[in-house]
């Protein structure tokens, strides 16, 4: 698709969407304005035995792919899950990524590192595990160090007031549309989702805030595996084994309808994972990105 003027390197600028949604922005102006809380939860037997299935034929799945996996599904099938607002603008992202951060040792001193993997539209959970873990395999080892490790570590060590001033020309430059297309490829803020896996440390999930600078519209918390008493069709108690799961997404880039058919959606895929052992039936293209032409 051909860029055009107010789009930017990393998202086409909606032009045929409600009205409310253009004005939107200008009353709620940061995410921490925008955020609304989803919650629910997974069955994490039918999960295990989906992974014991599938191990084989796609060696190295565990259970976190497949929720990434979902992930990339949604935002596949239902684009406009994946915009952004930045800028007091909406954009429809011209790629999907997850970002991810890993503990390079499971220490209160161990080093943290971010990684952002891509995914095509068309991704298939085998293809989700091999980018994943190529991914952590690359940024797992200490010492080792990744673009945005040195960014960090490059600014981290400047005086307060060059800090400041670097960062705050950033949030600048990406307000108006020109931030630097390196910046965007490392900063793990520029993604589609944002994913932590609060049960790797013990706990539950939890609602993580969407942050403010960046274009994240989508935090993903999962939580420890844990039991749950669930009534059956019959009116019975069943001990289930679940996991829980809290999303935090900004309002402003979509409507609510649409919003609670793409999270019935998600819990549907979580449901019924073997849809992602095959590429999606049809990729749909966001329809706010360029108005209709009418016809003289």
């Amino acid at each position: 698709m051909k860029r055009k003027l107010g789009d930017r390197y990393d998202g086409y600028r909606l032009r045929n969407v409600d009205t409310f949604f253009l004005l939107i922005p200008y009353i709620m102006k940061t995410r921490n304005d925008s955020q609304i809380f989803f919650e629910d939860v997974a069955d994490v037997e039918e999960l295990d035995a989906f992974v014991r299935r599938n191990q084989e034929n796609i060696p190295g799945l565990k259970l976190y792919h497949i929720f990434i996996a979902a992930l990339v599904r949604l935002m596949a099938t239902r684009p406009r899950v994946n915009r952004f607002v930045c800028g007091n603008r909406i954009y429809a992202r011209k790629h999907i990524s997850i970002s991810m951060s890993i503990k390079r040792n499971m220490t209160d001193d161990g080093e943290e590192t971010s990684i952002k993997p891509m995914f095509a539209p068309e991704s298939t959970l085998k293809d989700v595990v091999e980018i994943v873990n190529n991914e952590v395999n690359m940024n797992k080892e200490s010492g080792s160090e990744n673009d945005t490790d040195k960014f960090a570590k490059l600014v981290g060590h400047m005086p307060t007031f060059i800090i400041k001033a670097v960062i705050n020309t950033l949030m600048w430059m990406d307000r108006i549309g020109i931030m630097p297309k390196a910046a965007i490829d490392f900063s793990p803020f520029h993604c589609s989702a944002y994913l932590t896996n609060m049960g790797s440390l013990g706990i539950k999930s939890v609602y993580h805030h969407l942050y403010n600078f960046g274009t994240t519209s989508v935090f993903l918390a999962m939580g420890k595996r844990e039991y749950q008493y669930q009534a059956s069709d019959e009116g019975e108690l069943i001990k289930k084994r679940i996991i829980s799961l809290k999303m935090v997404v900004d309002e402003r880039i979509c409507d609510g309808y649409y919003y609670a058919s793409s999270m019935r959606m998600f819990s549907k895929i979580l449901q019924n994972p073997e849809v992602l052992l095959t590429p999606p039936e049809e990729v749909l293209v966001d329809d706010g990105i360029e108005a209709p032409k009418v016809k003289k």
